[in-house]
């Protein structure tokens, strides 16, 4: 690989992880579920595409290897982000009653 190439892989790569952090952390947290529910979306796009890289003919063991890494670490992501999605949008539910007023005005449990 030649070494501009390189540097400048390593240049980007640092300046999308400073810049995601840098707006994710500035998200309130009103917007955490939908923004949640994006990253799930992308994933699930990553997925696909490892899917297509670790079956696909022509490529060195290697491709196929790191496919089914990526296959295994896309799935475990989107699986995982819509569990606590899901745990998140249950915080937003009303909570069912669990006491309720008899006849004679008495609470009692059901």
């Amino acid at each position: 690989m030649n070494p501009a190439v390189l540097i400048a892989s390593v240049y980007v790569f640092a300046l999308a992880a400073f810049l995601g952090y840098q707006v994710i952390s500035r998200v309130p947290p009103l917007l955490h579920t939908p923004l949640m529910s994006a990253t799930n979306a992308i994933s699930g796009i990553s997925l696909i595409g490892s899917l297509v890289l670790a079956g696909a003919k022509g490529y060195p063991q290697a491709a196929h290897i790191l496919g089914f890494v990526a296959v295994t670490t896309a799935t475990v992501n989107v699986v995982g982000g819509f569990g606590i999605t899901d745990r998140m949008l249950k915080m937003f539910r009303k909570k069912p009653e669990t006491k309720a007023t008899a006849t004679d005005g008495k609470v009692v449990a059901k």
